[in-house]
This record gives structure tokens, sequence and C-alpha cells, in this order.
């Protein structure tokens, strides 16, 4: 039994009413929804929200809000576990116990039914005996060769690797910052999303965007036009 649970509070401080704000002229909210609900990996396909509006077009697009958020865990210093955990302990309560969750972010409108699916595949294989599953996007440059500014003068944070080609230097990786797959009893354990024992997808940079300000939700719309459009970004 798996369970798809999209953290979606009313509140949001950098973009006013961001989970419901229209990004390519639907709700993004939507495309979470209807992501994971193509995939065909979910018993069930829940928004978990403090926010009435949120509830009606999240219902709209066929996910299923059962309850309402806590307060507790509708403010700008919940943390994503929090939400999970109580998702979890209120299903529970109600005698509906899932073996693998999945968290999938409501500002994500490039999530794709297909990846769900892989990820899935993925954490059910056990490959290296995996609890946590989740998209990864390589930095455009090299870490390694990352600067510190401090009163104007800068200075590289490892200086060591100064005289090494980036070419030569150790790919690294940051979350997508799209959704995770998760073994829900280690979950509950740990109350740890990533941990020790994750494995990441790397995908391309031209499928994720990051979008905390007006600037990047224009650029995240671009992207996602050209996408698919079968355009080069």
């Amino acid at each position: 039994m798996n369970i798809a649970i999209i953290p979606a509070r009313g509140g949001s401080q950098r973009i006013p009413r961001k989970n419901l704000r229209h990004f390519c002229g639907r709700p993004i909210i939507a495309y979470s929804i209807e992501a994971a609900l193509a995939s065909n990996c979910f018993d069930e396909v829940m928004v978990s929200t403090d926010d009435d509006e949120i509830a009606e077009i999240a219902t709209m697009f066929g996910a299923k809000v059962p309850f309402r958020r806590s307060i507790q865990n509708s403010s700008h210093t919940a943390t994503t576990a929090d939400a999970l955990l109580e998702v979890l302990t209120i299903y529970s309560g109600l005698g509906h116990n899932w073996e693998y969750l999945c968290c999938l972010y409501p500002t994500a409108p490039f999530i794709t039914p297909e990846l769900l699916k892989i990820s899935f595949q993925m954490l059910t294989s056990k490959i290296g005996s995996a609890k946590t599953v989740f998209p990864i996007v390589k930095y455009a440059h090299p870490i390694q060769r990352a600067l510190s500014l401090r009163n104007g003068c800068v200075s590289m944070n490892y200086p060591e690797n100064r005289d090494i080609r980036t070419q030569d230097l150790e790919p690294k990786y940051h979350d997508a910052g799209q959704f995770y797959w998760l073994e829900t009893k280690k979950f509950l354990e740990k109350k740890i999303i990533i941990g020790s024992d994750a494995i990441g997808i790397p995908i391309h940079e031209s499928k994720i965007h990051d979008i905390d300000s007006e600037i990047d939700w224009l650029i995240a719309e671009m992207k996602f036009r050209a996408l698919h459009k079968k355009v080069k970004v």
C-alpha cells in the first residue's frame, strides 16, 4: 500500500499564495497531483493543508484532503518531516498504514509520472538497501571552486583545488526539490527524509527549477514551455 503526500500550507513568505498560483495557465499544485495519479503508483494521493482554497483546488484535480493540517505544522518553521509524520499518525489512527510513501512538493511542475515509477522501482528493488530515493541535479560549476565574500574580499573555500582543472574535479549534486520516495517504517523510526541509506537519481538541470522569486517563476515557465515543445533549453 502506497500513499502520495503533497504538503501544501496556505502561507508563503516569498511568493504569496504560491501553491495556488497559476503556472503556464493552471494552478501549480495541479502538476504534482496529476503526475502522482498518472503514475499509478499510489493507493491514495492526498494533500496536507491548512487552507480551504488549496483543499478545494486539490480535490478538483483528483487528490483527497481527508483532514486539515494542524496549526503547529502550518507555520513557516514546520519541516516537511513534521508534516509527513502528522499525516501518517492520523492515518494510522484511522486504521490505514502504508508500506511506502512519496512526498511530492506542490510547486514542482517538472515532476513526471515516469520518474515517479522509476524511483519507486529503485526503492523496491532494494538497491544498496535504500530506504529513500529522490532526484538530484549536478551543480553547474564545481563547488570545489566555491568562493566566499567577506567585506568585499574574495577567498577560495578550498584553495587546494586552485590549480586543478574543472573537468578533473568530482561532480557534486544537490536535491532537485521535487519528491522523495520513502520506506514508511524506516522513516517513522528515524524521522529523517534523507539519511545515509538514500539513493539519488541524476536528472538534467533543464528538468527542474527552484521557484523562490518572481524571476524564478518566469524562468521556470519558459523552461517548462520549451520542454513541452520539445525545444532544447
